[in-house]
């Protein structure tokens, strides 16, 4: 198991995969979380933008990606979205989720953070994004670690 993986017991794990597959069920968007130590460049957009690509999460059908990153140790994260998303959704979609994993994440709750920012996104997304009764899940649920 690696370090990034002991940051967050399996309980936490399991409560964070049980918030993404709860709010998939809201909206055909797909919702990942990639989580490492350090933040290598120092910039965590530009960090997300990468597993972003890493992962293979712009090959989503509706171009409706979401990637949720933490860097735990520089304290850094981003939330950011696929093309279609932002084609569709107003300036500044994202920072109401963001202010809610500032919030958690300052005082060290992380799982709560997480899981109340994943609850946030499918909420939001679901208005852009239904969720169709013929949706494929078309990323795995589980957490990366870099």
């Amino acid at each position: 198991m690696s370090s990034e993986q002991d940051f967050l017991g399996p309980e936490d794990q399991q409560q964070i995969v049980a918030a993404i597959k709860q709010a998939e069920n809201r909206t055909s968007g797909e919702i990942k979380v990639h989580i490492e130590k350090y933040c290598p460049d120092g910039l965590p957009i530009e960090r997300a933008k990468e597993v972003f690509e890493e992962l293979g999460m712009q090959k989503t059908t509706l171009k409706n990606g979401v990637l949720f990153y933490l860097a735990y140790e520089d304290h850094k994260f981003a939330v950011i979205g696929d093309k279609g998303i932002y084609e569709k959704v107003p300036h500044g979609f994202w920072d109401s989720t963001k202010e809610l994993l500032r919030h958690h994440f300052s005082r060290g709750e992380f799982t709560e953070g997480l899981c109340k920012g994943i609850q946030e996104a499918g909420i939001q997304l679901k208005t852009y994004f239904p969720y169709q009764s013929d949706d494929i899940n078309e990323l795995p649920d589980d957490i990366s670690f870099g």
